[in-house]
């Protein structure tokens, strides 16, 4: 099964290092962030990888020394493990949607992949990811999380404290955590270049009853700003120690 990775974007909450480099290759504990999420699908034995690069592309086709030609295929080891991966120029003003769609003719009608942003690292199982979306028959499922507040949640009753949390993992509200599954019908809801896809494609879906959520609890994180980088060194450092 094939993935994509979006990995074209401006990164301009990242400027401290979107700068010089896309956010995809800023790095966390030693490697760029987009390596640790092909580290995780290939623990899933997911080999096939398709990068939708923009700003600052040259960058990532850098970084990877077999690299030799856009869009052409090339075999690649990752942890003494070898994947395909395949670096496609999408265009550096193109919205996330229209990166999406540029790659239509890379796949055949009724073929179903993966794809997620190149800037977030979760620890979902992707084969309970995969089943659930084949048992609830919908084209498109999203991993929905609910990531911890960004302050403290304190619970009032008059001008009393009934409860006090300091940054808990929200109670309600579930947000896009990214790493799809989807099959190829879901190109057809992408306009352009600039359909943003979290905008028309996924309400269009919604509203046809055709999106579904993987409710996961377990780790995740999204590096946005100098913050959340600082925070996945921390996390990713003491993991790798264990």
């Amino acid at each position: 099964m094939k993935v994509i990775i979006l990995a074209g974007g401006f990164g301009t909450r990242l400027s401290e290092y979107t700068k010089r480099i896309p956010k995809p290759m800023v790095k966390i504990a030693g490697y760029p962030i987009i390596i640790h999420i092909i580290r995780h699908y290939m623990k899933y034995g997911l080999k096939d990888f398709y990068i939708a690069a923009g700003y600052k592309s040259n960058e990532i086709k850098k970084y990877f020394k077999n690299f030799k030609k856009n869009a052409v295929p090339f075999k690649q080891k990752i942890q003494k493990k070898n994947c395909t991966i395949s670096i496609i120029d999408t265009g550096q003003n193109t919205l996330t949607g229209g990166r999406l769609k540029r790659l239509k003719k890379y796949f055949k009608p009724g073929e179903t992949f993966m794809f997620t942003y190149g800037d977030g690292l979760c620890d979902v199982n992707l084969k309970k990811l995969l089943k659930f979306y084949r048992r609830s028959k919908k084209m498109i499922t999203v991993t929905a999380v609910r990531p911890p507040a960004r302050f403290g949640e304190i619970q009032i009753s008059g001008s009393i404290v009934k409860s006090f949390k300091e940054k808990p993992q929200t109670s309600q509200g579930w947000i896009n955590g990214g790493f799809f599954v989807t099959d190829y019908k879901f190109f057809d809801y992408i306009k352009n270049d600039k359909t943003i896809l979290e905008k028309s494609p996924l309400e269009q879906a919604c509203k046809n009853r055709n999106l579904s959520a993987y409710k996961f609890k377990g780790f995740w994180k999204c590096m946005d700003t100098l913050r959340d980088k600082q925070v996945l060194e921390k996390i990713i450092k003491k993991r790798l120690k264990k």
